[in-house]
């Protein structure tokens, strides 16, 4: 039986929002809030959204998504390009070899590998920036930016399942 345009769109639309929610937390990461100092210690949430789909549809996250976020993090944060793109894909590249492992897993193994993850991500991400930059820049600000990403990291995982639940739970 040959599905109708309107079930196809919505079936795309569906696959298209794992991609939109991270996009989103990317806008939501560089949204203009007049506090000094905050755009260094932002939560790195599109990573938090890159780990938690890579898990659980990496069907809907594939590494050419991943690629096009990085490379619209840069272009919006003013990172040199590729710096947030090669740190976005070896948080999917890192996730996705263990994917078997966090399948069933209780959230406390989630977060923890996310704590792993989300320090690998800052790590790299400064010593790419320090090494573009000819020098290393402050790392405090990194490590607040660590520390407020792992923070976020429940709520961001608790909204994302309750979608998964709502709106991909017919695929």
């Amino acid at each position: 039986m040959k599905r109708s345009l309107w079930h196809r769109l919505d079936a795309l639309a569906r696959h298209l929002t794992p991609f939109a929610l991270t996009l989103f937390l990317l806008v939501v990461e560089l949204a203009p809030l007049h506090v000094p100092g905050l755009a260094e210690m932002a939560p790195l949430l599109p990573v938090a959204a890159i780990y938690h789909w890579t898990i659980y549809r990496p069907d809907l996250m594939p590494a050419a998504a991943v690629f096009l976020l990085g490379l619209l993090h840069d272009a919006l944060t003013g990172l040199p390009f590729g710096s947030s793109t090669l740190v976005f894909l070896m948080v999917y590249g890192a996730v996705l070899s263990q994917r078997r492992f966090f399948i069933g897993k209780s959230f406390v193994i989630h977060w923890l590998g996310f704590a792993m993850v989300g320090a690998g991500a800052v790590f790299f991400l400064w010593l790419t920036v320090s090494a573009l930059n000819g020098g290393f820049v402050q790392g405090r600000a990194g490590l607040f930016q660590y520390l407020a990403t792992l923070g976020a990291f429940p709520l961001l995982s608790w909204l994302f399942l309750g979608w998964q639940q709502a709106v991909l739970r017919n695929d």
